[in-house]
């Protein structure tokens, strides 16, 4: 891993991808439809946006709000649609799925871990929703690939996450814990210092990287002032 801290910020479209490459962006997660909490684009969108910036770029792979993964049928398609994408220019991805006791679908996260062959994958926001975090992280311990969690710490975003998060990171290098935290959902700039204090170096950004929300494209000054502060600004 690289020793500057991951700035991952959610984009939409081309302006979006190009303005958060320009704001210090090292990082952008690929999704449509934010109403549904980001659902996978079309792979004429990764495309479009794979030609405009050089930076790292994970795809969203979720069809339906929600994280079932719709059975074996739902499965099909995802695995379907990451090929598609993957033809595309698509080489990281974010994905995860529960089952309806909140554990993890282990069956479904392993068929699609499957096709994609060694690239590397985000585990979402799920675990914020599932049972027992620790044992789904054991769980999907050894999944080729997996590098990173994107996580709250809470369902409730990262303000109530905040004790997990910190608990979570001193646990780095146990069994199921070596992966990158990355922290999104509510985040804010005045939990960053906190945040690296404790040695987490991933931060994930979406409204916060728009000047007035989620109706505006993504800022360069809005991106700009969070590389200054997640770099220790």
């Amino acid at each position: 891993m690289s020793n500057r801290s991951v700035l991952e910020v959610i984009a939409l479209d081309v302006e979006d991808a190009v303005a958060a490459q320009a704001g210090g962006a090292n990082r952008l997660e690929l999704v449509t439809d934010i109403a549904a909490d980001g659902l996978t684009p079309s792979p004429g969108t990764v495309a479009g946006i794979r030609a405009a910036v050089d930076i790292s770029l994970r795809v969203m792979l979720r069809l339906t709000d929600g994280f079932a993964a719709g059975g074996a049928a739902g499965v099909d398609r995802v695995v379907r649609i990451a090929g598609e994408l993957r033809e595309a220019g698509a080489e990281e991805f974010v994905l995860g799925f529960l089952d309806g006791d909140g554990g993890v679908d282990l069956t479904a996260v392993e068929r699609v871990v499957g096709v994609l062959d060694g690239c590397r994958w985000t585990f979402h926001r799920a675990i914020d929703h599932a049972a027992d975090r620790d044992a789904l992280r054991k769980q999907l311990d050894g999944l080729p690939g997996l590098d990173t969690y994107l996580t709250a710490g809470s369902a409730s975003g990262v303000d109530a996450g905040l004790p997990t998060l910190l608990a979570e990171a001193a646990r780095r290098g146990e069994p199921g814990y070596e992966q990158r935290l990355l922290v999104g959902g509510g985040l804010r700039l005045d939990h960053v210092p906190r945040l690296l204090a404790a040695g987490i170096d991933g931060f994930h950004i979406g409204g916060a990287a728009r000047a007035d929300g989620w109706g505006r494209p993504v800022s360069v000054d809005a991106v700009a002032e969070w590389r200054r502060v997640v770099d220790g600004g």
